[in-house]
């Protein structure tokens, strides 16, 4: 998946093999450490490994710290079923009525429109300022990036969830290990294969 152009258009390489596996050792790290993070997403009916979504703490020093962003990363093949939101909305379900988060964000470049498009099925709203990411070249085109957010106030408003679009439980084409939270923090059976490091921006591809 890390290796895929399309995948990574947004980011600012492909990752190697070794790269991407010692990504995902970090990442299971921190599962251990909180209990909750980036989940891999199957099918229900195959079983296929078809990418990551979850909930992480980003480590660089932006203005909007302390924060918990939403990210997601899905195999091309699979993009445009619906997948990405579904598994979205069960992460945004665990961090507010399980975490009890009180806000999480999303952010990515300004020129994935694919990713905010996909915020804003979340119902995530977006600032009207921009930032430059700290870890990207001064002269990357990725370096400006938009801030998405949504609070728990309004997640929790009937009014605004039910003007969402979105699979419902009978709906749910996914396997996601992400439920497991809702019965013990503790318990994750599996973690995603292949991450770039978590101190990046999840949400670009």
């Amino acid at each position: 998946m890390n290796v895929d152009p399309r995948v990574m258009a947004f980011f600012p390489e492909c990752l190697s093999r070794s790269a991407s596996d010692a990504m995902a050792d970090r990442i299971r790290a921190l599962m251990t450490k909180h209990g909750w993070g980036l989940w891999a997403v199957e099918l229900k009916q195959t079983q296929t490994f078809i990418g990551c979504v979850g909930l992480h703490i980003p480590t660089h020093d932006f203005s909007f710290n302390p924060c918990v962003e939403i990210g997601w990363r899905l195999m091309a093949d699979y993009w445009g079923s619906g997948y990405a939101t579904e598994a979205a909305q069960a992460a945004l379900q665990t961090g507010f009525d399980v975490l009890e988060l009180e806000e999480i964000v999303s952010f990515t470049a300004l020129l994935n429109r694919r990713s905010q498009a996909l915020m804003e099925r979340l119902g995530m709203q977006r600032e009207a300022w921009t930032f430059e990411h700290p870890a990207l070249p001064s002269d990357s085109p990725l370096r400006e990036h938009c801030l998405y957010r949504l609070d728990k106030n309004l997640y929790q408003n009937d009014n605004w969830r039910q003007g969402l679009r979105g699979a419902g439980p009978d709906q749910s084409k996914l396997s996601l290990p992400i439920h497991t939270v809702f019965h013990d923090l503790s318990v994750q059976k599996q973690e995603p294969r292949y991450q770039e490091p978590p101190d990046s921006i999840m949400s670009g591809g």
